[in-house]
């Protein structure tokens, strides 16, 4: 009698392992399954959260081309100067950098934009930083001597350059330029602050 209780055991143990091992085979079955068919999750490309860089701007007829920018550094220096019959200049120094900015301007549409309807305003950089073009007589003396901002723009000419010296920190990265036309491309309306802007990123040389 002692043999049979003890064959009826084993047989029972051996039960209950045959019944532990097809239970866990069916969890690792489930979860195999389920992570096949588990969708894979989306790859962010990083590209797409960049902004892109934006070298043409469009205020209603008037199209806005970045045409050249360079840093002139911390002296605007006599020797550079574009215009010679200004020969009493003497070097203009700044504590950060000069940067001169040339922007085109051109009528798409079909009759003439009149004067002074568009302009060039301030640098901003990355922060936010706003900075004003340079003004005064004396700047005028390393401007190119065809500067032609704001002047009546005939239909479908080539751009007219209009260029422009700034102050701006060393510190300062992701420089744009603000360009503007007034309202409608209507003249002198710019001054009043009745005007539509956008920006035009730069490239440094």
């Amino acid at each position: 009698m002692k043999l049979k209780f003890d064959q009826k055991g084993q047989v029972s143990r051996l039960l209950l392992v045959l019944a532990i091992i097809v239970l866990v085979a069916v969890v690792i079955v489930y979860l195999v399954i389920g992570m096949a068919e588990r969708p894979s999750a989306p790859v962010e490309n990083p590209t797409q959260n960049i902004p892109q860089p934006h070298y043409e701007q469009t205020l209603g007829n008037i199209k806005f081309v970045f045409i050249e920018s360079r840093d002139l550094g911390s002296v605007l220096r006599a020797s550079q100067r574009t215009n010679q019959a200004s020969s009493w200049v003497k070097d203009i120094p700044t504590t950060e950098r000069f940067i001169i900015v040339t922007i085109g301007a051109q009528n798409k549409g079909k009759e003439n934009i009149e004067n002074r309807a568009w302009d060039i305003g301030n640098i901003i950089d990355a922060e936010g930083r706003n900075f004003e073009p340079s003004d005064g007589y004396t700047i005028d003396a390393w401007l190119p001597e065809d500067n032609s901002c704001g002047v009546l723009l005939k239909p479908e000419f080539d751009p007219v350059p209009c260029t422009k010296i700034y102050e701006v920190s060393k510190i300062s990265t992701g420089l744009k330029i603000m360009v503007m036309s007034g309202k409608n491309n209507e003249p002198n309306k710019i001054s009043s602050g009745d005007f539509d802007q956008e920006l035009i990123d730069l490239i440094i040389k």
